[in-house]
Parts: structure tokens; C-alpha cells; sequence
């Protein structure tokens, strides 16, 4: 892309051989990203345009820096939203690389995924499990890692009530991680139409958030211990406060600028938590692979060739894609 809001469209673009601590990837499949709007409409500061977009970049080694070691040329890696760090600010002393001072993503710091190769950090690489191909790793660097990695970081046990608020991009994972990881699992979405979808995908419950009060609602199901908020939408995530059992989770990853509208003193009372998750660094990819292989969640696929790359991220911009769309090479 030559400018923030400018279409997408195929050029020749030389990609940057790898310095010593980079490998350069032949790409065989990248997800297309609700994120990618964002980053393609110039929704974040310090772009360098042109931009070649996405984030969710699965294929195999096929060359090395001179300083890398552990890693060999074929190898089949993914590299997600975590797209490297810098192994010396404050929070990487601390092992706590997600949140690098430098912490580059693919597309918003060096050239993304929708191409034929990427150039990338080494350390960004997360190994690809025989059990899944390329297709299938591409979107768990994101949109797997993000609703895997959120729902173990909570405190909720298995047999504990859950609910993921959206069935879509990340929610239709959200509901299969949940259900896999042994979670009572309650699906919220707008409309009945999705209820059929949210229990084929393993939520024992399905709300239909414009049919009533959808607090009321898992109140008359017990209650539950964690919200994995997937929607994009505040009110939505507010509204689902008051069917929080004592000291449950409030889990935010769908990103949306607008206020949470939340007043302090429904959280005192009951001792409730609302936080923000992120995504995952490069190991907690490779575990949320594993856990996909283990379980057979799969994210829903829509496969369209690299130069469909423009009608794909289309589609899901205007909705029209169902759950997820990758690229292929």
C-alpha cells in the first residue's frame, strides 16, 4: 500500500535479506487480520508507507543470519502479531517480552506477510507442529494465541461456567478453546441466527444479546467466573458485568476505542476484575499450536490465493467473511 486508506495492490518489491539475527521466510499462507484494517486505514502512529500488511505469516525457513542459531533452513514457522523483541529493555530483563519497550509487529515495523517472503527476527518464530498445515497455523499466530492465551491466564478451573462475548473472528476460536479446555461454555452474540454455529463449535449455551438483559441472563445460569469480550464493542462488554459471579473476570481483547462504560461500585461489591489481554510472544504460539493439535481446534477458513489478497481483505472489512480469511502463495 503507497498511503493509509489507499487500495491494495499487487507490486514487485525486493524483500531484505536477513541480518545476523533474522531469517527470511518463504511465505505459504498469512491470515488476513481485523487488525489489518486498523493498520491499513493508518489507525497506528509511526507507519512507514508503502506498507506491506499481515500479521498472522505461516511457511518455511529459507535462509539464515549469520548469528542464528537452533533454527535450520526448511523449518516450517509462524510468526503472529508478536513479531520480535529486543532482548534488553526493562521488561525483557524481566522475561516479559510481550510487553518489549521495541517489540516490533510484522506490518507496523518491517514489511508483513502478504507477500511471497518476509524477513523477520529470529526470535519471533514459533515452530509449526506436524499436526497443522500452514493454512490452519497461519491464523493461531493471532487470533489463536490471543483467545488461547487469555482464557489459561485466568483463574477459572475446569467445570468453571465461561462465556465469550462474539462469535466471531476471535470468538468462534474463543468458544472452541473454551469448550476444549473444559470450560462450561456460554456463547453471546447478536441475533438467533448464531446459536446454531456457537454450539456446533462446542458452547454448551447460546444468549441472544438483543432478545433480553444478557446479565440477567447468565445470572440464571449461575453466573460465571470469566467474560472473553472478542466483540469490538464497550457497551456490549459493559453489559455483561452484572452476570459475573464474585471475584470473576472481565477479559478484554476486542479492540475498540470507545469508553468502557463501567462504574466503580460494580466492581467493589463483588470484587470483580476487568482487564486488558494482549497476544502472546512466540512460545505461547507454539503452545497454543500444541493445545490445537491436542484438542482439534481449527480455526473456520476461507482460503483465497495472494492475488485476491485486495477482494479478501474486502470481505472482511465489510463483514462478508464468516470467521477468518488467509492468504496463499
Amino acid at each position: 500500500m503507497p498511503s493509509a486508506g489507499a487500495p491494495l495492490s499487487l507490486v514487485d518489491v525486493d524483500t531484505a535479506a536477513p541480518g545476523p539475527d533474522q531469517v527470511r521466510i518463504d511465505v505459504a499462507a498469512c491470515g488476513v487480520c481485523g487488525t489489518d484494517q486498523g493498520i491499513v486505514g493508518g489507525g497506528f502512529p509511526g507507519v512507514s508507507w508503502p506498507l506491506t500488511p499481515g500479521h498472522e505469516i505461516a511457511g518455511r525457513i529459507a535462509e539464515l543470519g549469520s548469528a542464528v542459531t537452533g533454527w535450520a533452513v526448511g523449518d516450517r514457522v509462524a510468526v503472529g502479531w508478536f513479531g520480535g523483541h529486543c532482548n534488553h529493555c526493562i521488561p525483557c530483563r524481566k522475561g516479559d517480552f510481550i510487553h518489549c519497550d521495541n517489540g516490533q509487529v510484522p506490518s507496523l515495523h518491517y514489511p508483513g506477510g502478504y507477500g511471497e517472503s518476509v524477513t523477520v527476527p529470529a526470535n519471533a518464530l514459533a515452530r509449526i507442529p506436524d499436526g497443522l498445515s500452514f493454512v490452519e497455523a497461519a491464523p493461531m499466530g493471532c487470533a489463536g494465541v490471543t483467545t488461547y492465551n487469555a482464557l489459561r491466564s485466568t483463574r477459572a478451573l475446569p467445570g468453571d461456567r465461561v462465556a465469550v462475548l462474539g462469535v466471531g473472528g476471535l470468538g468462534h476460536l474463543g468458544v472452541q478453546f473454551a469448550a476444549a479446555m473444559g470450560f462450561e461454555t456460554i456463547a453471546v452474540a447478536r441475533g438467533a441466527g448464531k446459536g446454531a454455529d456457537a454450539r456446533a463449535l462446542g458452547a454448551h449455551h447460546y444468549i441472544d444479546s438483543t432478545a433480553g438483559d444478557v446479565a440477567a441472563a447468565l445470572r440464571a445460569l449461575g453466573g460465571v467466573s470469566v467474560v472473553l469480550a472478542t466483540a469490538a464493542n464497550s457497551q456490549a462488554m459493559a453489559d455483561t458485568l452484572g452476570g459475573l459471579a464474585p471475584r470473576g473476570e472481565l477479559v478484554i481483547i476486542g479492540v475498540s476505542a470507545d469508553p468502557l462504560p463501567i462504574a466503580p461500585v460494580q466492581l467493589i461489591g463483588p470484587g470483580l476484575r476487568v482487564s486488558g489481554h494482549p497476544s502472546g510472544t512466540a512460545r505461547d504460539v507454539e503452545e497454543t499450536m500444541a493445545f490445537a493439535v491436542l484438542s482439534g481446534v481449527r480455526a473456520r477458513i476461507e482460503e483465497r490465493p495472494l492475488a485476491q489478497a485486495a477482494e479478501a481483505y474486502a470481505a472482511m472489512q465489510q463483514g462478508r467473511a464468516r470467521y477468518r480469511m488467509v492468504l496463499t502463495m
